[in-house]
């Protein structure tokens, strides 16, 4: 402000004749208010709240980039604050290949790991084609299980937490009538598994003829005998010239033939050679059942295990095994199918915030 007086005293005595002519003050003062401006947009990157950097070790599936930014892509200014305020620094190469395809409007089959970045791979171009002022759907991503559903939608939030843009989730298992609730208050981006989002549609309490965008993640299960039909239906609703991206660890021939039937000219990502990340070492042991339970004892007490997930093939199996683990000493919850979806969402959000250090659930 200091500086301003300043300049505009030296203006007054120096370029004008009698020091009178307040046009040209004013016309002087407007350029000094822009470039003002100008420098303060400069630096908005300085006042975000960026985390400290990710100093973990990154293996190739993650940093083998051409070296974008993600300027280049010319983003809203709001979603690149939430891009940066959630620590990413730089496009991952699966971001690198989707964002800028995807904002042009093409279809998408894309090839991709978990791990990589995959989910912000489609969220981030998402949250950029949304009108925050046409207040219906316009972006649906269906996923297969509602643990998916919760976390895709939390990234969605954060990525999008300085744009207008009002994001539901809505899954099998919770109260259809708060749903139902819920879409009566604008809704821009819809996340959730397929058969309540066309449960919702046949109602006729979700509207989708104005959504273009559809994604679906972990295509290959949302293609399984279970969700395939009510995949199909819920296109159906949606409008004649959407743009669908999907997005699949594997290419089976139920993906192929979806992609043939459903997908117009689709732009063809494959950034794998392996299922696993390189950064994951896997290890297996032989051993017969009544060893099982010695076997893992062995491997709490001889490895510094921060939190781990234990996978059993029954729900049965979860309840007698967390039992154990719990008798052995060690901190244990556990989640399976038949738990109401309150109660599993409850465990899963404690194990994450570090309230206990394993969880045993079915695959």
């Amino acid at each position: 402000h200091q500086q301003h007086q300043q300049q505009q005293q030296w203006l007054r005595r120096n370029l004008l004749p009698g020091g009178n002519d307040s046009s040209v003050v004013d016309e002087v003062e407007k350029t000094v208010q822009s470039e003002a401006v100008d420098s303060s947009s400069q630096d908005w990157k300085a006042r975000l709240k960026i985390p400290p950097p990710d100093t973990r070790y990154k293996t190739e599936d993650v940093t083998a980039t051409k070296g974008n930014e993600f300027e280049d892509y010319f983003l809203k200014r709001e979603l690149l604050m939430g891009i940066y305020e959630k620590g990413f620094e730089r496009p991952s190469p699966i971001q690198e290949e989707s964002i800028p395809i995807a904002l042009t409007g093409s279809d998408i089959l894309a090839r991709a790991k978990n791990g990589t970045g995959k989910t912000a791979a489609f969220c981030i171009p998402a949250l950029e084609k949304i009108d925050q002022d046409n207040n219906v759907i316009q972006v649906v991503i269906l996923v297969p299980t509602r643990e998916l559903a919760l976390q895709t939608s939390q990234v969605c939030k954060e990525l999008g937490k300085h744009l207008q843009i009002q994001v539901m989730v809505t899954t099998g298992g919770t109260s259809l009538k708060d749903d139902i609730m819920r879409l009566y208050q604008p809704v821009h981006l819809l996340v959730g598994t397929p058969g309540r989002i066309l449960d919702l549609a046949k109602k006729g309490v979700c509207i989708l003829k104005d959504c273009s965008m559809l994604i679906m993640d972990e295509a290959d299960k949302l293609l399984s005998p279970e969700f395939q039909p009510s995949v199909e239906q819920l296109i159906r609703f949606l409008s004649a010239n959407r743009q669908i991206l999907m997005f699949s660890a594997t290419f089976p021939v139920t993906v192929k033939d979806f992609k043939d039937r459903y997908l117009h000219k689709p732009y063809i990502i494959n950034l794998m050679d392996e299922l696993t990340l390189k950064g994951i070492t896997q290890y297996y042991a032989f051993v017969e059942e009544r060893q099982k339970v010695h076997c893992l004892n062995t491997l709490f007490s001889k490895l510094q295990i921060n939190q781990s997930i234990i996978f059993c093939n029954s729900v049965n199996r979860v309840e007698l095994l967390a039992k154990k683990i719990t008798e052995l000493g060690y901190s244990c919850f556990y989640i399976h199918a038949k738990m109401l979806q309150d109660h599993r969402n409850r465990v899963f959000h404690d194990f994450r915030n570090g309230a206990c250090r394993n969880l045993v659930c079915t695959g």
